[in-house]
């Protein structure tokens, strides 16, 4: 069947033909006879809809098996390519941040005092050698609860992998709350290279909402700044390798949070990741307010006149900057992609499980990355010791399967940003869970294209960004 999208912007009315994966400016005319054409379930043909398919447009696609194409080169990608682990060392953390999956507001997700053994976590690091057989540069991470809670763990873990792992470069990272960088660590992680992503939310109102002590319940935003203060005095080479994750409360002021990163003098030269609440196994959902839609808009359109060379970037909010490089990636660049003759296709959205961010469960169970519940045996895909379950793994990597009508008869298909956690049900894969998320997918995607064919409508040219630079304000 024909798969297209209809949309508008201010800038004026367009088609976006999933199967020829091309963009076109439309009139009001054509607008009102692609609806009527798909109301009719594409029965009734005026002669605006026959002039488009006269041009090669609306056709329909050639069926496929629903296979990611990468299906067929897995065993090979995860037993001699793969360059990252994030060793879970510990369950537990003096933090007990409202938000937290492990906090006790997530389904099955919580604290504990479970922590990774050294048997465990120097077998976690063999494995890794011994599937990257093929990977020149390596990446152990540690991950909690809170990692340096397990200091002397990481202390052993770093040493023994730089013996074992002799010849291949080596990068550390460890994520963390900033609240135990005694010299002791910082002389350590310093000495050591390591990269460290620190969770900092905003100034100390946003951050302290959320961030608190388990033991008293008081906010961690001073702590984290004297953490920040001394490795900018006495660390300033591990300050270059320091970046924020900030994730978003969209009860909170993203004025004075955007303020904060972009002014506040210990932070302001970092660079800051920023996400929302996540609603991935949360029970609640996170729902965006009219003051925080409103602001974090007039944020995004500010980007776009500094991509115009009418704004200055010091008077971009760096929460919103990242933002168009997923219009550049992900619409840009695959547009440049034909997809219409392949036999074997999959929505985007999935990775290769593991491939990217192995994740290591303090019993040393195998998890596609840190974002899935270790809670889930479905989202299990082996263990250190046997290693992987190539079924599980596939089952994670073509999830498409579950709901294979649904998604090829979906304009966005090719932009889907669903991957297994959306249909993880805890002991299934639920096609009516993955469903649920559908609408929340493709009103971001649409966002994005309006972002896209506004600029181009503008004269933008992504292949060309620097000759927008030059114009910008003195």
């Amino acid at each position: 069947m024909p798969v297209f999208h209809v949309f508008s912007t201010v800038t004026g009315l367009y088609l976006f033909d999933a199967n020829s994966n091309t963009f076109l400016k439309i009139d009001n005319n054509i607008y009102k006879s692609l609806i009527e054409y798909k109301k009719s379930h594409y029965e009734y043909i005026d002669k605006n809809v026959q002039n488009l398919i006269n041009k090669g447009f609306l056709s329909h696609k050639k069926d496929f098996k629903m296979i990611h194409p990468m299906d067929e080169t897995l065993e090979d990608n995860l037993s001699r390519r793969l360059n990252t682990i994030a060793l879970q060392v510990t369950q537990n953390c003096n933090l007990r941040c409202k938000y937290c999956a492990y906090s006790g507001s997530y389904l099955n997700r919580v604290h504990t005092n479970k922590r990774m053994s050294e048997k465990t976590a120097l077998k976690a690091i063999d494995f890794l050698l011994e599937n990257s057989v093929d990977t020149n540069a390596i990446n152990i991470g540690f991950y909690g609860g809170e990692p340096f809670l397990e200091f002397d763990l990481i202390e052993k873990c770093v040493e023994y992998a730089k013996k074992a792992a002799f010849g291949k470069e080596i990068r550390f990272n460890v994520t963390t709350n900033a609240t135990l960088l005694t010299d002791k660590v910082l002389n350590f992680v310093n000495d050591n290279n390591f990269h460290l992503t620190i969770s900092l939310d905003g100034d100390k109102e946003a951050h302290d909402k959320n961030r608190i002590f388990a033991i008293n319940n008081n906010g961690t935003f001073n702590t984290i700044m004297r953490s920040i203060d001394k490795v900018s005095k006495k660390y300033p080479d591990l300050s270059q390798r320091i970046n924020f994750n900030a994730v978003i409360d969209p009860q909170s002021d993203f004025s004075c949070i955007s303020s904060f990163f972009s002014n506040y003098e210990n932070v302001k030269d970092y660079f800051v990741r920023a996400s929302m609440i996540s609603n991935n196994y949360n029970p609640n959902n996170v729902e965006l307010t009219e003051q925080y839609n409103s602001v974090f808009n007039y944020e995004t359109f500010k980007l776009l006149l500094y991509k115009f060379g009418r704004l200055n970037e010091k008077d971009i909010s760096k929460l919103v900057l990242a933002s168009f490089d997923n219009v550049k990636k992900d619409v840009h660049e695959r547009l440049k992609v034909s997809f219409n003759s392949a036999k074997v296709d999959h929505h985007s959205g999935p990775c290769v499980p593991g491939a990217q961010r192995l994740f290591v469960d303090v019993d040393g169970n195998l998890f596609p990355c840190e974002r899935v519940s270790e809670t889930s045996m479905i989202m299990k895909i082996g263990d250190i010791y046997s290693g992987f379950d190539f079924d599980k793994v596939r089952d994670v990597l073509n999830i498409g399967r579950l709901t294979e009508k649904q998604c090829k008869s979906c304009w966005a298909f090719r932009y889907c940003t669903s991957c297994a956690i959306a249909a993880d049900n805890g002991d299934s894969f639920s096609a009516e869970h993955k469903l649920e998320n559908c609408n929340k997918v493709k009103n971001s995607i649409e966002k994005i294209f309006k972002d896209y064919c506004v600029l181009r409508e503008l004269g933008y040219d992504f292949d060309e960004e620097d000759i927008y630079k030059k114009g910008v304000l003195a």
